[in-house]
This record gives structure tokens, sequence and C-alpha cells, in this order.
């Protein structure tokens, strides 16, 4: 489903593939040569999502921001693994979010990091490139 809402139309880069059951809602602008999986969500309704080229989001990832304080942006060649959930926050190029593992808002990953599986990266952490973070929360 690709939906408009508050006069935000979302914009889908040539060579993304889009699921049927995946739900792109508002201010979204997802680059080219881009993957959304079944049953992800990607809601722009209070903010902006910005998704660069070549992103796989995987199956049951839920992308979405805060009202005027947090909103997504996500860089070239990452793949956000299942059921992942991403608020807010800023992901750099070539990254890899680990399955089940949930990014808060203003926290940012840098280039070439891991976020691994279950991870849970705590508001406005700021992790360094190519690093690798797991744990509950996440730590380096």
């Amino acid at each position: 489903m690709i939906k408009k809402i508050n006069g935000f139309e979302p914009r889908i880069g040539e060579g993304t593939f889009v699921a049927e059951t995946a739900a792109v809602v508002g201010d979204v602008v997802i680059g080219k040569g881009c993957s959304i999986w079944y049953s992800a969500v990607l809601r722009g309704d209070v903010n902006k999502i910005r998704i660069g080229n070549r992103v796989s989001v995987q199956d049951g990832c839920c992308l979405h921001c805060s009202d005027g304080t947090a909103f997504v942006e996500i860089g070239n060649d990452v793949t956000i693994g299942h059921n992942a959930t991403i608020h807010g926050c800023k992901v750099d190029d070539n990254c890899l979010i680990g399955m089940g593992s949930t990014i808060l808002d203003n926290a940012h990953i840098g280039s070439g990091s891991i976020v691994a599986a279950g991870a849970l990266v705590l508001a406005k952490t700021e992790i360094g490139p190519m690093e690798l973070w797991g744990g509950v929360p996440a730590v380096h």
C-alpha cells in the first residue's frame, strides 16, 4: 500500500521493489534499487523518512518518526533486518541493522557499523563508524 497523508505522497525511486503487503505512507522518499519487504511499515505521517539507494527494509520492519523532533534518515547500501524498529534516527551508509533491533529517537549509527540482532539503541546514542554494538541497552 502506498498512501498519501497530510498532503504528502511517497516518492519511490527507479527499480525499487515494494511488496504488496508493505505500507509506505506520507512524507517518505525512497532511493533507487531498494527493496521494501512484506509487512514493513514506513510511516511518514508526523515527520519525514528519507532512504538512500540500494537499501533493504526487510519483512516486518517499522520506520516512524517523532512529531517535530526526530525524523528517519537512512544512507545508501543499508540492510535493516526483519522486525527491526527504526524510530526518528539516522543510519549512515553501509550499515547492518540486525533483526529485531530497536533504534530510538536522535540516535546516530555511523558508517559501516553493525547493530546486533535484538539490540536496543537508546535515544541520542552516538555510534561511531565501523563499530559493533549489541545488548539491551546496546553497548560497544
